[in-house]
């Protein structure tokens, strides 16, 4: 078994200090914001810092089995995974919220900080190893 080479070690710091020194700085989280929106309709992302003890969020705004709108923004942990109905240009449509706590986790929809995160980690794993 070989030992790492410096170059390894750098990368392997570099990542960490890529993905989790942000979030031990900062109190208040980075998110992405848009306005409730038809989901047809697209808007550019605006970054957000969130109020001390809010988190990011995506929401999801359903007519029936339809997904319909979605917007993004930061709220109180205590409303995350919460469902609202709201009523837009006189169609009622069911809201539901969820959170997440790392900066800009609410970017794509489909795809988690969590997922993306760990994609990036075997990514470097892969290419460390294959330079062994």
């Amino acid at each position: 078994m070989s030992r790492p080479n410096t170059l390894q070690l750098l990368r392997v710091a570099v990542l960490w200090f890529y993905l989790f020194l942000p979030s031990l700085l900062c109190d208040n989280l980075l998110c992405y914001f848009s306005p409730i929106l038809e989901k047809e309709k697209t808007v550019e992302l605006i970054v957000t810092e969130c109020p001390p003890d809010e988190l990011c969020f995506k929401a999801d705004g359903r007519y029936g089995n339809h997904s319909a709108l979605s917007a993004r923004g930061c709220m109180a942990k205590k409303d995350c995974s919460q469902v609202h109905s709201i009523r837009l240009k006189g169609t009622i449509y069911s809201m539901s919220y969820s959170c997440c706590d790392r900066p800009y986790c609410n970017s794509c929809p489909g795809v988690t900080a969590r997922s993306f995160y760990f994609t990036i980690t075997l990514l470097t794993v892969g290419v460390m190893v294959g330079s062994l």
